[in-house]
């Protein structure tokens, strides 16, 4: 099954160059032009990722799309997309789960979003389970090795991303930021058992 994934931006030539890099590479891609045809689109339909522009029709809009993400009940990981970065933000002031900086590197701008797909579904699972055993369905041992059977495929693909990466001879910044996901969630996956 083909990841879904909304793209958000006004400027129709970043859009339409996204949009064909991401299919290339497999993932089905519906784009928007605006805050409010994102938040339709969000409405009528499931992604597993929205791709958001910071500033579009207003300085706010891309924080618009991104709070009408967190507002579906399938919860899309999200990524704001911005020509001009606030120092030191990494998505937590625009609750975004990261800020992607463009102009970018087509390979890095790959393994970033492969690393937050994983991660975010990874930590979608480990909170299902961890609501499941709040309710008193199953065990806490037979949910903690469910996690980490889940878990090691999720690994694997990000770590075939980044040797991709590093075979291809791309920013070190890239796969070092790749193999520090990994460790998180090898961490948060022993706290889990």
């Amino acid at each position: 099954m083909k990841r879904r994934i909304l793209l958000v931006d006004d400027e129709v030539a970043i859009l339409l160059t996204l949009q064909a890099v991401l299919e290339i590479n497999g993932f089905e891609v519906e784009t928007a032009a605006s805050a409010r045809e994102a938040k339709m689109k969000l409405r009528a339909s499931l992604y597993h990722m929205v791709i958001t522009d910071m500033r579009m029709e207003s300085d706010s809009a891309g924080h618009e799309v991104v709070q009408a993400a967190r507002k579906s009940a399938y919860n899309p990981a999200v990524a704001m997309l911005t020509a001009f970065p606030m120092p030191g933000s990494e998505g937590d002031e625009h609750d975004a789960d990261e800020v992607l900086v463009k102009p970018m590197n087509t390979n890095d701008l790959l393994v970033q979003i492969e690393a937050l797909l994983v991660t975010h579904e990874d930590k979608k699972r480990l909170g299902q389970q961890r609501n499941l055993q709040a309710a008193g369905v199953g065990s806490k041992k037979p949910a903690a090795k469910k996690a980490g059977a889940a878990k090691a495929p999720a690994a694997k693909k990000v770590s075939a991303a980044v040797r991709s990466v590093a075979h291809k001879k791309t920013s070190k910044k890239v796969a070092a930021r790749a193999k520090t996901l990994v460790g998180k969630n090898s961490g948060k996956l022993a706290r889990a058992r």
